[in-house]
């Protein structure tokens, strides 16, 4: 027998011969049972237990339900051939028990013989009545006979295909896991990921980054929140100037660790134009861990950055994005009496008031750059104002951080390159025009300075520096600030139309002035 539930065909039963032509004549009437009252009857069942199957007649002897298997395996045994069935019409769909018959309704004898053909139709069975056997002369009864025997069939072949299928797959999960039950598995606890991805370059980075709190000594004691990084063992925290500005003069400052750990700290020095700023935790603890620094000069555009800091002063923030652009000419401000110019590393990750001073790290974890400002939609240039990012990050790159870092640690104050001439800051797209007058009535051009040293006078326009074109006064000191005291730099000036190349040595300033 096929334990598929479906497809497949039923053959017919063998038990229920074809229609003969003519009603059949029995050899002698058999003595005609008293029929039973339809008061008798018993009450139907509300859950069917097996199809409806033709009754016998009461002389027939009861037997018990044929269990569903061994019914679709052979047929009833047939009667002894001295008591003939009587005919009956094919069985009927299964309606609940009848109220208390009529007279004019007993339940029919079987048919004498010669009466008319065919006889009277058998009293309803009641629905879940145990099924007795079947004799195999009855005349009409194929078709019935085919519909139970294909009923009893798929309910078999239905439930052996369905409790093989349980056992089969019971055996099977026993047999594997020795349990039944299915449960979601745990990450191991030895999971590590793998090193240089974002999440492992997090991990070893954000023990050495802090959170800054800054606060004026004034009345209404003003301030803000910044981020900065370990520099060195001896708790050295570089960050940019405009976050710990407010607290340079008589405020306070704080440092907070990503564990939560929080210590007092203190300015040691400050660089304006480069927006630098070295501080020192007051008991720096042991065992602080430097960030690595990185070579910003071999930065490529499209390489990968991660962005770390307190944005909105949401501590321990980690962004991703690309470099974007390099040596991008930025001069930004925080509403102060002074800028500050950089010829930033231009980045995607996502970088917000609160992550200026943070790190700007490669996809190996050493700080390629210092999180610095940001342009927005919010208003004009480049700042640290309240708006949100828009893609468009600026880092100051770390070499010309560390020189700078080096010299405050050393010092306590910052040393600027300089041309020794004063450029009109407020032209753009032709150059960096020296100015026919400097600040204060100066002169513009500094005697024996550098710029006058190399042949530069009042209204000639700067149009390269190094091997960048320069496009403005503040592109200008932006790539002026890249080099060092004393380094000598090919530039090219306009004069009346005609372009001249020359060399100058940078010349040196101390502190802000």
């Amino acid at each position: 027998m096929s334990t598929e539930n479906e497809g497949t065909e039923v053959p017919a039963d063998p038990t229920a011969p074809s229609a003969p032509a003519a009603p059949p004549v029995p050899a002698a009437p058999p003595a005609q049972p008293p029929a039973a009252p339809a008061s008798q009857a018993p009450a139907p069942q509300e859950q069917p237990a097996a199809p409806p199957v033709p009754p016998v007649p009461a002389s027939a002897p009861t037997h018990a339900p044929t269990p569903a298997p061994e019914a679709a395996q052979a047929p009833a045994p047939a009667p002894e051939a001295a008591q003939p069935a009587p005919a009956y019409a094919p069985a009927p769909a299964p309606v609940p028990a009848p109220a208390p018959a009529p007279a004019h309704a007993p339940a029919p004898a079987p048919a004498a013989a010669g009466a008319g053909w065919p006889p009277a139709p058998p009293a309803v069975p009641v629905w879940g009545e145990p099924a007795p056997a079947q004799p195999p002369a009855a005349p009409r009864r194929r078709n019935g006979g085919l519909v139970a025997a294909v009923l009893v069939a798929a309910l078999v072949a239905g439930g052996i295909g369905g409790g093989v299928g349980y056992w089969a797959a019971q055996r099977e999960d026993v047999g594997r896991n020795g349990s039944t039950t299915v449960s979601s598995s745990e990450a191991p606890a030895s999971f590590k990921r793998e090193p240089g991805t974002v999440a492992a370059v997090a991990a070893q980075a954000l023990p050495s980054v802090v959170t800054i709190q800054a606060k004026s000594g004034g009345a209404q004691g003003e301030g803000g929140t910044g981020t900065g990084f370990v520099y060195d063992q001896e708790g050295h925290i570089v960050t940019n100037n405009h976050v710990v500005a407010s607290a340079a003069d008589g405020g306070t400052l704080s440092a907070t660790f990503s564990d939560g750990r929080t210590y007092d700290a203190e300015v040691v020095g400050r660089a304006e134009g480069y927006d630098v700023a070295v501080i020192k935790l007051k008991e720096a603890p042991k065992g602080l861990k430097p960030l690595p620094l990185g070579n910003s000069d071999r930065v490529a555009v499209g390489d990968s950055t991660i962005a770390i800091g307190a944005p909105f002063g949401l501590s321990n923030t980690v962004t991703t994005g690309i470099i974007s652009a390099k040596n991008r000419p930025v001069a930004s401000g925080d509403g102060g009496r002074s800028n500050s110019y950089m010829s930033a590393l231009q980045t995607d990750a996502s970088i917000n008031p609160g992550n200026s001073g943070g790190p700007l790290l490669d996809a190996g974890g050493a700080v390629i750059g210092i999180n610095s400002a940001i342009q927005s939609t919010g208003g004009s240039g480049f700042g640290q104002s309240q708006a949100g990012s828009i893609g468009l990050g600026f880092a100051i790159p770390v070499n010309q951080a560390k020189a700078v870092a080096e010299q405050l640690i050393k010092t306590g104050k910052p040393v600027y390159p300089v041309i020794g001439a004063t450029v009109n800051m407020n032209e753009e797209g032709k150059g960096a025009r020296i100015a026919e007058q400097g600040a204060g009535g100066s002169d513009p051009v500094t005697p024996n300075g550098p710029a006058a040293k190399a042949g530069l006078k009042p209204g000639d326009v700067i149009t390269t520096f190094g091997d960048h074109v320069i496009d403005s006064g503040p592109t200008l000191i932006s790539e002026i600030w890249t080099h060092k005291p004393g380094d000598s730099v090919k530039l090219t000036y306009e004069r009346g139309g005609k372009a001249t190349t020359t060399t100058v040595v940078l010349g040196e300033r101390t502190g802000d002035s």
